[in-house]
């Protein structure tokens, strides 16, 4: 298990923790992160990941990224 941050560009995960305080982890799972859902990330700029989730594509800075684990 790691922090979606070390993922690369291309890679695709299953989610299998979300950390952080209840506020960020509703926010992170009204953004479709959610356990056992799957998410790739597109590309990285600068301190941002883009992340593809439930079809939509997302952006998260490296805190919110740090707070996955895949």
């Amino acid at each position: 298990m790691m922090p979606l941050i070390y993922m690369n560009p291309g890679d695709s995960q299953i989610i299998k923790k979300i950390g952080g305080s209840p506020e960020v982890k509703k926010h992170l799972e009204d953004l479709g992160f959610n356990i056992g859902g799957e998410v790739s990330v597109i590309s990285t700029l600068g301190e941002n990941l883009i992340v593809k989730v439930k079809e939509s594509r997302v952006a998260l800075d490296n805190d919110l990224a740090r707070r996955i684990m895949v």
